[in-house]
């Protein structure tokens, strides 16, 4: 796949605004773009435009064919449409993607508000962007593989660009019994390496899950299992409160 050069849309507006108006242009010349894949170089006598391979053969832009400046614009805008797809596939080629993360991507290629949404289209209808499964995904892993708490994931999701709605649809398909024993695993981890009195384990274990997105109530019933665990009497000094 090709890189998307920055460049490209500035430079393809201005050959466009130096065609003529009124005559048929007739394609002089069509070649390989030298160290560019899928491109190629479209002359109008002295005039050149880049285009994606898929879009000269989608045009029929062979040596010999006219067009009208006003087809130009269009067929323009097409490949600056193309680019954007290719470069948001090449952004998705490592992990799935969300349509915030695809939008600033793109932006940062300076690439058009117009193309940026015809992108986001075309990959949704296409099932390569999917926010709602997306949200799924990344809470379940997050909660029972990487032991987070549902707070912190609501965060994460948040800062992607999710929907409210979909972010809490998300968390919701997670049970509370999963979050718990994600919650009880990593809260053992941190109880057993504290050293100290129960008042000083319980404060540093508590600390420690609510740092990692943990409830309050998920918290309390994680401290209460691990007293019950280790026998011992408990000492009711800390309230573990939601923010």
């Amino acid at each position: 796949m090709i890189e998307l050069n920055d460049d490209l849309q500035e430079q393809e507006s201005s050959v466009i605004s130096q065609l003529p108006e009124d005559q048929e242009l007739i394609i002089t010349g069509v070649e390989r773009e030298p160290k560019q894949k899928y491109r190629y170089l479209i002359s109008f006598g002295q005039h050149v435009l880049s285009i994606h391979e898929d879009i000269m053969i989608k045009y029929r832009m062979i040596k010999g064919n006219t067009f009208w400046k006003q087809e130009l614009e269009e067929i323009v805008l097409s490949n600056e449409k193309q680019l954007g797809y290719v470069q948001a596939l090449k952004y998705l080629e490592r992990k799935a993607r969300t349509s915030k993360e695809i939008q600033i991507r793109l932006k940062e290629k300076e690439t058009s508000q117009e193309v940026i949404e015809d992108v986001l289209a075309r990959l949704t209808r296409e099932g390569l962007v999917n926010d709602a499964i997306y949200a799924q995904q990344w809470a379940e892993q997050r909660i029972t593989s990487q032991r987070k708490g549902k707070a912190w994931v609501r965060q994460e999701l948040r800062q992607k660009g999710v929907d409210k709605l979909l972010i809490a649809e998300a968390l919701d398909g997670v049970s509370p019994d999963q979050e718990y024993q994600s919650a009880l695993l990593m809260g053992r981890k941190k109880w057993n390496q504290t050293k100290g009195e129960l008042l000083d384990k319980k404060r540093k274990t508590g600390s420690y899950l609510m740092r990692r997105g943990f409830s309050g109530e998920q918290v309390r019933r994680v401290l209460n299992q691990l007293i019950q665990e280790d026998e011992l009497q408990d000492i009711d000094d800390d309230n573990f409160e939601d923010e």
